[in-house]
């Protein structure tokens, strides 16, 4: 069972995990090949042998072309797509631990998902109707940025009459000209970096320009100048919430640059979407959760003040119904309301658990109460009950070996191999 021939083609692994729903594919030597289905890592089939390396370095060989080895060689790791004929998109990323080959994949869905199917707020459908200006969808990895993002620039281009260009490291969904034409540019493949193609951007007659991420000061000044010309940018940071989002930009640029970058980032910020997702009560997957700014002149007047920005949070908060914001203590709220999500799990993603608390019992009776703990106890007894494939949760177990002692070993489900 350990030789190469008895590990399945990675093909074959791809094909067994998109029809299992996973949503992330780990390979590491020593071990079985690892799913994540609903945050949860389980081992992706029981029949497989532990990976030798001789199996990754085949898996990446057949992935990389020459430039991607090369830059692999360089800096010992390396981000790239890859594309399955009938089974899915994957983004890839290759690295070396502990001198050893590692391979993460993201399953990435051949269709980009309907923006109103996606459980978010209706006004990220109004988001996208802006003309100029910048949109910031923001989050840690892994709380949903990437699909949000795609399913909103779709929904321009199948609604509007635009150009749009988007700039992304590797390019992840595929998007077809609808209504729009689109231009999606690779950074490696058809551009040597985010600043450089987003300079030769704006000679493109765009309209709308997307920038998978916002990583230095020259793009983000790029990115900001676009804005202010006329164009829509739509970018991405890997922060909280609005009010770290307006620290992260300010904290690319020195000081003396601060009071001047305040001024035009309150002039063409147009929305902050900042996410998170939850686990659902019924324990079969996740659901967002969204903080949603839009700029006005009460935010603009916070952005410029910087002993008021901590501020944005509690103006968020009181904007809901005037103008569609919300915090994601507000959007938690509703989720419980509606028995999306159970009361643990939003305390566990409430910005201020005691406040949350404290609010929720303020505007709760006591037969809501009641009905929270039925829901709870259902919520834990269905977990009890269930059990979404065959193999169980992951362990490392120690094997004693004849003549060997105990040593740490393959990655195994509790019903064994």
């Amino acid at each position: 069972m350990n030789g190469t021939s008895a590990c399945p083609s990675l093909q074959h692994m791809l094909k067994k995990a998109v029809a299992k729903q996973a949503s992330d594919i780990h390979l590491k030597v020593g071990l079985v090949p690892v799913m994540r289905k609903h945050g949860k890592l389980k081992p992706l089939s029981t029949k497989y042998p532990p990976l030798e390396e001789s199996h990754l370095t085949a898996f990446a060989h057949n992935l990389m072309n020459e430039e991607q080895k090369s830059i692999f060689e360089q800096q010992k790791q390396v981000d790239l797509a890859y594309q399955f004929s009938g089974v899915g998109r994957f983004r890839i990323h290759l690295f070396s631990q502990k001198g050893s080959l590692r391979i993460v994949i993201r399953n990435i869905p051949l269709e980009v998902p309907e923006l109103a199917n996606l459980g978010l707020p209706g006004t990220l459908e109004e988001i996208t109707k802006f003309e100029r200006g910048l949109i910031l969808v923001t989050g840690a990895t892994g709380s949903g940025k990437s699909t949000t993002l795609a399913s909103m620039i779709d929904h321009i281009n199948k609604t509007q009459n635009k150009h749009i260009v988007t700039i992304e490291d590797p390019i992840e969904f595929y998007l077809s000209d609808r209504k729009s034409i689109i231009s999606q540019v690779e950074v490696g493949c058809d551009t040597p970096s985010f600043k450089a193609a987003l300079r030769a951007t704006l000679r493109q007659d765009p309209d709308v320009i997307f920038v998978g991420e916002m990583r230095d000061q020259e793009t983000i000044e790029i990115a900001l100048a676009a804005a202010e010309t006329g164009h829509l940018v739509i970018s991405t940071l890997h922060t909280s919430d609005a009010a770290e989002t307006v620290h992260r930009i300010l904290s690319a640029f020195p000081p003396e640059q601060h009071a001047q970058l305040r001024f035009q980032l309150a002039s063409v910020l147009k929305s902050v979407v900042s996410m998170r997702l939850a686990r659902r009560s019924t324990e079969d997957g996740f659901v967002p959760v969204t903080e949603i700014l839009l700029n006005n002149p009460r935010v603009a007047e916070l952005i410029m003040d910087p002993r008021r920005t901590s501020e944005i949070r509690n103006v968020i908060e009181e904007s809901q119904q005037q103008w569609g914001m919300q915090s994601f203590d507000q959007s938690l709220h509703e989720l419980l309301r509606e028995g999306v999500i159970d009361l643990n799990e939003a305390l566990s993603h409430a910005s201020n658990p005691e406040n949350f608390s404290l609010r929720q019992s303020g505007i709760s009776n006591n037969s809501q109460r009641k009905q929270w703990k039925a829901d709870r106890h259902k919520s834990t007894r269905r977990k009890n009950q269930q059990s979404w494939n065959t193999t169980q949760d992951l362990e490392l177990e120690l094997e004693t070996q004849p003549g060997n002692e105990p040593t740490k070993t393959n990655l195994k489900s509790k019903k064994g191999a």
